[in-house]
């Protein structure tokens, strides 16, 4: 930290979500006195840079706080002396997403931006850009966190464990706070009150035991969760009602992601029906943004509009923030967050990633030991997590045949044949992104 104050960079700050972090950077300003943010992105983001950030500008005047708001496309001159590095991108953009979610039900398959053949798509393309990333943390910030908001969150935190030089890193998702503030909501408690124990992967992640104020109400959040009017789910996933009887016999919180894989026959029948209908998630992310960016050019705008929240990203600013100000202060609270194993949960190497609830301190998360997973879940964890390592070399190397086991062994693919398929027409429509790929034919 430099005498004036925290100098944060967020790598990604053309955005849609930057005014929610924005937002979070003002509130905590007390204790997170961050006196410099540099918002950065590449040529193609230049126009919603701009409008982001001068949106960011009048916020910050609006709060009257003194903290500078930077603008650039030099990605290494905004890392100089940096504290704390965020990043959170979409290689490609959004018509990257949309053919990530439209390819796969072209072949009777999920498409999904962080799950099965999607989310290995936008891992291969994410993957070697954040490395570089941390390559020039490494070089010109070297005591940095870097918060990676970038998905899919868990195959780019094990990636980036794995083969980058820079350790400290840490992968944060809002699921894990959403998840808490709806339990919350369906047991009328105050927040601070409850305590889920998360364990397993991102978009995994199981809520073995939960708590009010030290009783277990695990059996109890079950049952209120086996009744229809009592779905809890993001707005990117349809909230399928579970059977009753199988919450009861697992006895352990889902998050909304499992309905991929516990429910993957109803999911795809209401992502074939979007599908036809031109109405995919991505899709409809797509107009939801260019509304957004509607907004942010109002010069009479100086706060994060309401209809953020329709984008999906509700509550990030709340991960990150409080996270970054849990190291600076050493708050030693408790987080979930995707960190490096370390004998946390049995059975996963340590060096891999997971998502558990951590002690967040000056010295950065500290994962709370697990143990061994419930046998009833373990198994999928286990295939996930081989995916993730498989993906994340194919991702790194280049290899098609490391691409393709990756593709095979995700259980939402449902064949050899059709993983070659689908592998094939996805990497000729992302080939401009995927150059490790290619590079052998050149």
């Amino acid at each position: 930290m430099t005498s004036q104050g925290l100098k944060i960079v967020t790598i990604g700050g053309g955005s849609s979500y930057t005014p929610e972090f924005v937002e979070g950077l003002i509130k905590r300003f007390k204790e997170l006195p961050v006196r410099e943010l540099w918002l950065v992105d590449i040529e193609a983001g230049r126009e919603k840079l701009d409008i982001v950030g001068n949106l960011a500008k009048r916020m910050v005047e609006k709060a009257g706080i003194p903290m500078e708001i930077h603008l650039t496309l030099n990605r290494r001159e905004a890392l100089v002396g940096a504290d704390f590095v965020t990043t959170q991108m979409r290689v490609g953009l959004l018509d990257a997403r949309i053919l990530d979610e439209r390819i796969p039900l072209q072949h009777g398959i999920i498409g999904q931006e962080t799950n099965g053949a999607g989310g290995l798509f936008k891992g291969l393309r994410t993957i070697p850009v954040l490395l570089e990333i941390a390559k020039d943390i490494q070089e010109l910030c070297p005591n940095a966190w870097l918060i990676n908001f970038t998905n899919p969150a868990g195959m780019v935190t094990e990636a980036m464990l794995r083969y980058s030089e820079h350790k400290k890193i840490v992968g944060v998702c809002n699921l894990p706070i959403h998840t808490r503030i709806s339990i919350a909501k369906l047991l009328d408690v105050e927040l601070h009150r409850l305590r889920i124990d998360f364990a397993g992967l991102n978009h995994l992640v199981y809520g073995l035991h939960i708590w009010v104020d030290e009783v277990e109400v695990t059996e109890k959040v079950i049952h209120l969760l086996s009744l229809p009017e009592n779905q809890v789910s993001m707005r990117n996933i349809a909230p399928i009602p579970w059977q009753a009887d199988f919450l009861k016999s697992l006895g352990i919180l889902l998050c909304p992601y499992h309905r991929y894989y516990y429910k993957t026959k109803e999911i795809l029948v209401e992502e074939l029906i979007s599908f036809e209908k031109g109405t995919t998630r991505a899709e409809v992310v797509k107009r939801l943004e260019e509304e957004l960016f509607e907004l942010y050019r109002d010069p009479n705008l100086t706060i994060k509009p309401p209809q953020l929240e329709q984008r999906g990203g509700a509550y990030y600013s709340d991960a990150a923030c409080n996270l970054i100000s849990s190291i600076y202060n050493d708050k030693q609270d408790i987080q979930t967050l995707n960190v490096q194993n370390n004998g946390a949960i049995t059975g996963i190497p340590d060096e891999s990633a997971v998502e558990v609830n951590c002690i967040v301190t000056k010295d950065g998360p500290k994962p709370i030991h697990v143990g061994e997973l419930p046998v009833e879940v373990n198994g999928l964890v286990q295939q996930i997590k081989s995916f993730e390592r498989v993906a994340s070399e194919a991702a790194v190397t280049g290899s098609y045949e490391k691409a393709l086991l990756a593709m095979t062994i995700n259980p939402l693919v449902p064949s050899d044949k059709v993983a070659k398929a689908v592998l094939d027409e996805m990497l000729t429509a992302h080939q401009t992104y995927l150059p490790q790929f290619f590079a052998k034919e050149c």
